[in-house]
């Protein structure tokens, strides 16, 4: 089964794909990944994501999967669009 492994930074992405055995779960694809070692990621900590979603750890992976290490937003959404918009209103 074929599935790709993606953890984006800023200025950068990493794509690894993967041939593993049916019935593999996400953990188990980022661990073969290699992508935590690489980075220095706490693997208990991951969050991840299917095709944008956030699934758990043990979600079973479908033949074409992309599996998503996501990282923690830098900033809230909403808190940022209120500056946002605090600065667009002054003169």
């Amino acid at each position: 089964m074929r599935v790709e492994v993606v953890y984006a930074l800023a200025n950068a992405q990493e794509i690894v794909v993967l041939d593993l055995a049916k019935g593999v779960v996400a953990r188990e694809a980022v661990a073969a990944s290699g992508i935590i070692e690489r980075h220095g990621l706490a693997a208990a900590n991951l969050q991840l994501g299917i095709f944008g979603k956030r699934v758990a750890p043990g979600q079973r992976l479908r033949e074409g999967d992309r599996v998503e290490i996501l990282r923690p937003l830098a900033a809230d959404p909403k808190e940022a669009r209120r500056l946002r918009a605090r600065r667009l209103r002054r003169p």
